[in-house]
């Protein structure tokens, strides 16, 4: 298990994470750089553990098709939303940040082992303050929203009762000064009244569809899903990142993107079983 341990002065500590109020000491992550996924935009998907029929259609539609349109994911692993935006994010073929209440050795809750095993496989992060073979504590579930939020362009809540945790992340994003989103729900649920209570409050922009999220974090939404051009790791991505600048020659993909034969191939085998690139003929490559 490579976990890699960040103080403050590490250079890989998070840049978006130097300038928060209770910054964490240290950070123990595994997967991508931090700093390189936040290069794109990103979106806190939270809310309740008890998720309701409507607030699965719900964190389904807003987390896959967000991450349709580059956005990773930041979310906290738990039963309910958590889960079901990771979930629904690697499915539409994006990349997500888990940021967990307990050490990595140890995932909590331990069904979702090999859902955070698959987010560090498609190009993701884990990342907890606490160390390896410390015990978790209940304070620590609140405690971690605040990076959660840190961490995120913006936040948003698909579904929430009035005691929710995720309300903690709200009142994270709100000191942080991050955009908060909420989608309305059903006013005669319970699992709802969060939700509803920060929309009317005017704490949270009420978000009918993805598009209102994007367009309020000032990105124009793109036809061609970008599922299709997300790799699983950083050397997948490099060479769909040279396609999509036009490059299509296999050996000046392999020139620009500085790549040993062997990871190229690899690579670039990968990506056409994933049907994520298709040949041209005469060694030339294309983006499906």
């Amino acid at each position: 298990m490579d976990i890699k341990t960040l103080t403050f002065n590490s250079q890989n500590y998070p840049q978006v994470l130097r300038r928060l109020k209770g910054r964490p000491k240290q950070l123990y992550c595994m997967g991508a750089n931090l700093n390189e996924l936040l290069l794109q935009k990103s979106v806190a998907i939270v809310g309740t553990r008890t998720i309701s029929i409507y607030g699965e259609q719900v964190t389904r539609k807003f987390a896959s098709e967000l991450a349709e349109q580059g956005l990773i994911i930041v979310s906290g692993l738990a039963l309910g939303v958590d889960e079901l935006a990771h979930r629904s994010a690697l499915e539409a073929g994006g990349q997500c940040i888990a940021v967990l209440p307990c050490p990595l050795d140890n995932i909590v809750p331990n069904s979702n082992q090999k859902l955070a095993e698959q987010i560090v496989e498609q190009g993701g992060a884990l990342v907890s303050e606490y160390a390896p073979g410390e015990p978790p504590f209940k304070q620590y579930f609140i405690a971690r929203n605040r990076i959660m939020s840190g961490l995120a362009d913006a936040v948003l809540i698909t579904e929430a009762g009035a005691k929710s945790g995720a309300l903690h992340t709200a009142g994270f994003a709100e000191a942080q000064n991050k955009p908060l989103f909420a989608v309305p729900g059903n006013i005669t649920n319970i699992g709802s009244v969060g939700v509803n209570n920060l929309i009317k409050s005017h704490k949270a922009a009420m978000v009918s569809e993805p598009k209102d999220v994007l367009l309020s974090m000032g990105i124009t939404p793109h036809q061609t899903p970008s599922r299709r051009v997300h790799g699983r790791n950083q050397n997948e991505q490099t060479l769909l990142n040279l396609m999509l600048e036009g490059v299509s020659d296999g050996d000046k993909l392999m020139e620009k993107s500085g790549l040993s034969l062997s990871e190229f191939n690899r690579a670039l085998t990968m990506l056409e079983i994933a049907s994520k690139v298709r040949p041209l003929g005469m060694n030339h490559w294309a983006i499906y």
